[in-house]
């Protein structure tokens, strides 16, 4: 696999469509760092790290609004290995005027845009959720 942040949005999206409960994704710290943002954003329902002897798993329950459809509209990675993708704090990205999330790599670990123009550092796009 040459993108392990693209598979891991695509189960989401996946899953979400289907409208699974939860998934079990293959975990990395990356990973288990991006699924924290996104409970603390309340994209997710919850998550919780499962130990199966290799590299672990991370089950993401999945949330849904009182109709039935996902809370997560749309996931979109941006920065992809074949072409990066980085901005500094002035230039950092809005989604969709500020109601989603751009998730950011920066020196300081996985953190969202608005976290990353408050503390005046940039760094790399990873993904749009909204």
């Amino acid at each position: 696999m040459t993108d392990p942040i693209a598979d891991y949005l695509t189960r989401i999206r996946n899953a979400a469509k289907a409208q699974h409960s939860h998934v079990d994704i293959p975990a990395s710290n990356l990973k288990k760092r991006i699924t924290q943002l996104l409970l603390e954003q309340k994209y997710i329902a919850n998550y919780t790290n499962i130990d199966d002897g290799l590299q672990g798993l991370i089950r993401i329950y999945l949330k849904y609004d009182r109709s039935g459809k996902s809370i997560i509209k749309e996931l979109v990675r941006v920065s992809k290995p074949g072409l990066r993708n980085y901005a500094d704090h002035d230039n950092l990205p809005r989604v969709k005027n500020n109601m989603g999330v751009a998730i950011i790599s920066t020196s300081k670990g996985v953190i969202t845009a608005r976290e990353a123009k408050r503390e005046k550092i940039g760094g790399e796009v990873l993904c749009y959720v909204f």
